[in-house]
């Protein structure tokens, strides 16, 4: 495949007003980030997802700041062309300081080299939003479902099917937009709402579950493959079962070593000739 130019905003921007869609998926090592730029996947988001579906938390609130800036700086060598989108943890959201989580969020493109830092957000946290854009930090604001406030209680639920509720997120949308922020990606966002508010922006609009009216769409890794873990939504198309290929693959190998199929000497490096006959020389074998 021919290697294409570094991916920017820009382009997104570029994208939106040619009406080009394009594509995201979550990420989680260099390796896939190498797969996923040579298919032409534009966007890889390096999700506090991971604390679900790599780590096995119940949620997305207990994975650390450390741990997803080095994944996150994984997939960019990963991925030095694609557009990389940072995920800024539950545990950055410092209440009541908007500088503070701004901070962290010009930590996670600065440290990490990636072209935009995803928030969750409502319109009240305009204040974060300007005061990561003074700090020079691209900011997705991510609005509709949002995981890291989720009530384990409440579950995960559809947002803006009301007259009532739409307003308020196509409200949110614009207030975000004037504070400073890049992209937006609605989650689970009635496909209608999410459509207006698309049609009202001139910023790229990621969708997660919320249609074809959104100028991106981004899907979890694992939702994709089959391979389970975390919150899989019933929207979600699942393009293979690599579940079922990789036990397939890992019985093989267990009965390779069970039967002694695997390792045989062919697989492994030998000695030089007459080097073993030296060596039970030096050690006064026979």
């Amino acid at each position: 495949m021919e290697t294409r130019p570094k991916l920017t905003l820009e382009d997104l921007r570029a994208f939106k007003r040619t009406g080009k869609k394009f594509s995201v998926l979550t990420c989680y090592d260099a390796a896939i980030a190498r797969l996923m730029e040579q298919a032409g996947v534009e966007v890889l988001l390096v999700g506090d997802t991971a604390a679900e579906v790599v780590l096995g938390l119940p949620s997305t609130r207990g994975i650390s700041p450390e741990f997803l800036l080095t994944l996150t700086a994984a997939v960019r060598r990963g991925a030095p062309d694609s557009f990389v989108m940072a995920d800024l943890p539950f545990a950055c959201r410092v209440e009541g300081d908007p500088d503070a989580t701004a901070e962290w969020a010009r930590r996670f493109q600065v440290e990490t080299g990636s072209d935009a830092v995803k928030i969750e957000v409502t319109g009240r946290d305009a204040a974060v939003v300007e005061a990561a854009t003074r700090r020079g930090v691209s900011v997705v604001a991510h609005l509709g479902l949002l995981p890291q406030h989720i009530d384990p209680q409440v579950g995960y639920r559809a947002q803006g099917r009301d007259a009532a509720s739409a307003l308020q997120l196509i409200s949110d949308a614009r207030r975000l937009e004037e504070a400073g922020a890049s992209m937006l990606l609605l989650e689970a966002v009635a496909g209608e709402v999410a459509a207006e508010i698309t049609s009202r922006t001139a910023l790229p609009v990621i969708g997660c579950v919320s249609g074809p009216g959104c100028d991106g769409t981004v899907v979890v890794l694992h939702d994709l493959l089959g391979l389970g873990m975390g919150h899989p939504p019933r929207g979600s198309k699942q393009y293979e079962n690599l579940a079922a290929i990789l036990t397939r693959i890992f019985t093989s190998y267990v009965g390779d070593i069970h039967a002694g199929r695997f390792p045989t000497q062919a697989d492994v490096p030998h000695m030089k000739a007459g080097e073993l006959e030296k060596l039970h020389a030096a050690r006064g074998e026979a």
